[in-house]
């Protein structure tokens, strides 16, 4: 899996200009799932997820997560572009993405436990969405789950 966190102040999903979901402070994950992923790369994203401190506390140090700061949520968005490969052309190549039926199956299994964290609210899978968002800091930041774990 790859996800994209954004900390937010806001953030939103719109299909056709209708609003589908939407959180005020908390993260944004844009997630994309391969087909190699498995249920292990779930636990492992929702538990640094929902527990990474990138928050400020009252001395303005990052020492919250999403959990701590009130009312916190997170707007989960698939994003299957994240294993673009782009070194041959100028044409993205996608194949390194998972298969949609894997994908939908473990992007919903994500969500569901992420939910069980934190409030979650989500896009629709394989839409074309429009995600409107407010970064806060900006803090962004790419998490891996197959990036030296053994998984």
């Amino acid at each position: 899996m790859k996800i994209v966190i954004q900390r937010v102040k806001r953030a939103s999903c719109h299909i056709d200009q209708e609003l589908v979901s939407e959180i005020q402070q908390g993260l944004l994950l844009l997630v994309g799932i391969a087909d190699n992923d498995t249920e292990q790369d779930i636990a492992y994203a929702v538990r640094k997820i929902a527990n990474m401190r990138i928050f400020s506390d009252e001395q303005d140090k990052m020492n919250l997560s999403v959990k701590d700061i009130p009312d916190g949520a997170v707007l989960s968005i698939s994003q299957f572009t994240l294993f673009a490969e782009t070194k041959k052309g100028n044409r993205p190549s996608f194949t390194k993405a998972g298969s949609p039926d894997h994908a939908k199956a473990l992007y919903d299994k994500f969500n569901q436990a992420m939910a069980e964290e934190v409030p979650t609210v989500v896009g629709v899978f394989g839409a074309d969405m429009q995600i409107l968002l407010e970064n806060d800091g900006p803090v962004t930041l790419v998490l891996e789950t197959k990036d030296g774990r053994g998984l």
